[in-house]
C-alpha cells in the first residue's frame, strides 16, 4: 500500500531516460527497416495500478493489437506493447507497402501478422536492452507472442504463468513519428510489469532503492 508513495520523481525521471534511449535504438532499427526517418519519443512514464493499466489501453473490453513477452533473469517480469487496431493497421501498411491491411476484422494476412510481430520484436528488444544496459542486470526476453483481443483477455493471458499478479505496472508512453507529411503519429503503450520483488531489484541496481 505504501509502495507507490516510495516512488519519487527521481525514479520516474530515470525510467523516462531509459525509455528515451530504448526509443532511440528502436527508431534507428525501424528507420533501417522502412528506409525512411522514424522519430520516437517517450513523452511520459508512470507507475499505475493493474486496473489503471487496463483503462489506459481503452478498458478491459477494448480490442487491441498486443505483443507480450516474458522477461527472465535477475529481475523477472512481463512486458506488453499495446496499439489500437487502427494505428496497428496504419503502421503495418507503412512497413509492408501494402495499402489494404486492416486489423479491425479477421482473417488477418500472414504478411501483416509477421510485420506486427517484427515491430513488437524491435520495440520490446530495444527497451529491454536499454534497461539491461542501465541496470547491468542480466535480462532475457522470451519469444514475443502476438495477439489481437480484448485488453482484459490479453493481459490476463500474459499473466497466467505468474504465481502472483503484479500490483503495479511501469507505463512507458511511446510516440512514433515518420518523416512523412502523410503519416501521423502512432501512439502506443509499453506496460512493464516487474514481478513483485523485481521493482526493488531494478531501482537498487539504478542506485535509487525504494526502501530508503
Amino acid at each position: 500500500m505504501s509502495f507507490i508513495n516510495k516512488i519519487s520523481s527521481i525514479h520516474l525521471d530515470i525510467l523516462k531516460e531509459i525509455g528515451n534511449i530504448g526509443a532511440g535504438h528502436a527508431a534507428t532499427a525501424l528507420s533501417t527497416l522502412l528506409n525512411k526517418k522514424i522519430d520516437m519519443k517517450v513523452p511520459n512514464v508512470r507507475i499505475v495500478s493493474f486496473d489503471e493499466m487496463m483503462e489506459l489501453a481503452g478498458g478491459p473490453e477494448n480490442i487491441v493489437a498486443s505483443v507480450f513477452l516474458r522477461i527472465d533473469g535477475e529481475a523477472p517480469g512481463s512486458m506488453f506493447f499495446v496499439l489500437s487496431l487502427e494505428q496497428a493497421s496504419h503502421f503495418i501498411n507503412q512497413m509492408t507497402g501494402e495499402e489494404n491491411i486492416d486489423f479491425t476484422s479477421p482473417p488477418y494476412p500472414e504478411i501483416a501478422i509477421s510485420a506486427l510481430q517484427e515491430l513488437g520484436n524491435i520495440l520490446s528488444g530495444s527497451y529491454l536492452s536499454s534497461l539491461s544496459d542501465f541496470t547491468r542486470l542480466h535480462l532475457y526476453p522470451s519469444v514475443p507472442a502476438l495477439s489481437i483481443d480484448m485488453v482484459g483477455a490479453v493481459i490476463s493471458f500474459g499473466l497466467l504463468e505468474l504465481s502472483q499478479v503484479s500490483d503495479y505496472a511501469i507505463v512507458i508512453d511511446t510516440a512514433l513519428n515518420e518523416d512523412d507529411a502523410q503519416f501521423g503519429s502512432v501512439k502506443g503503450h509499453f506496460f512493464l510489469l516487474p514481478d513483485p520483488n523485481s521493482f526493488e531489484i531494478i531501482f537498487s541496481a539504478l542506485g535509487v532503492p525504494v526502501n530508503e
